[in-house]
């Protein structure tokens, strides 16, 4: 009887401890602490949670501030009644549009002159355009009202504008100021050797093609300027007075439920128009997003 010699058992392959140690630390890499995604939520809890209340309140079919009774358009019918809060967003509106309209204008010059000026001076410029968004509001509020003091000139719907022009237009300018410098100069060039002059050039070359940001800088700035109160609070006179100081003296004697409704009708109208600001390129077919607040 013979024996059939015995075949070796494959061997298994051992795994390289290299990658089991890569797999277990990108594992570990992978999974979120607790306490991180615990803090994160609290954070916006105690953000958003008081906004929503407001929102719900603004809803309430009772006058109560604590007490939610039910689902009522109450408090907006009477907003829509109250004349003095419907001139106070008259004037918001007004000084939101004025302001919007002249710091795109010196924005969209101060940009172009930022680029293409190479000298010194040029960079100097440049970073103090970029004072005004460090420096904090309440200073440039009384700055502002100072010098019209000082000026003589009487605190009005026209000091706010003022105001509001002067303080957008760094904004304005951070936003365009890469737009313009992604630009390619030649093609200016490539339109004053076709017999345009150099306005003309600008005008149906550079213009068009900073289209896109310009409308999203100028839907920004309008969201910025109709909700803004320390500039306007410095820098308005008795009436009318803008919305946002409307509100708070009204709230400075007791919240009235109203309060609430302008509050949410504040809020809504100022996530829509920044979401228009941020989408804008994208109808134009232009990247859109977060990047048009950096100006990549």
């Amino acid at each position: 009887m013979t024996t059939l010699p015995r075949t070796p058992s494959a061997a298994v392959p051992a795994r390289p401890a290299g990658r089991t140690r890569s797999r277990t630390r990108r594992g570990h890499a992978e999974r979120r602490p607790r306490i991180l995604v615990t803090v994160t939520a609290l954070f916006f809890a105690l953000l958003y949670l008081p906004i929503a209340v407001v929102a719900l309140f603004s809803f309430n079919s009772k006058k109560s501030l604590t007490v939610f009774g039910g689902f009522s358009l109450r408090w907006y019918r009477a907003f829509v009644h109250d004349d003095v809060l419907i001139s106070s967003l008259s004037t918001s509106l007004r000084i939101s549009l004025v302001a919007m309209a002249g710091s795109v204008v010196l924005g969209v010059a101060l940009a172009l002159g930022l680029v293409r000026c190479r000298t010194r001076l040029g960079s100097l410029a440049g970073l103090i355009m970029l004072v005004p968004l460090i420096t904090p509001e309440i200073v440039t509020g009384v700055a502002s009202m100072l010098l019209f003091k000082g000026l003589g000139i009487a605190l009005s719907t026209s000091t706010v504008m003022l105001a509001e022009i002067t303080f957008s237009i760094s904004y304005v300018t951070v936003i365009l100021r890469s737009r313009v410098a992604a630009l390619n100069p030649e093609v200016e060039e490539a339109a004053m050797d076709l017999g345009a002059t150099r306005w003309q050039a600008v005008r149906l070359v550079t213009l068009p093609a900073l289209l896109p940001a310009v409308l999203a800088s100028s839907v920004l700035i309008f969201a910025l300027v109709f909700d803004d109160f320390v500039l306007a609070y410095f820098t308005t006179g008795v009436d009318p007075q803008p919305l946002s100081v409307r509100i708070y003296s009204a709230i400075r004697f007791g919240v009235q439920p109203t309060i609430n409704a302008v509050g949410t009708l504040m809020l809504a109208g100022s996530i829509v128009l920044i979401a228009l600001a941020l989408f804008i390129p994208r109808l134009f077919g232009r990247r859109g997003g977060l990047d048009i607040l950096s100006g990549e």
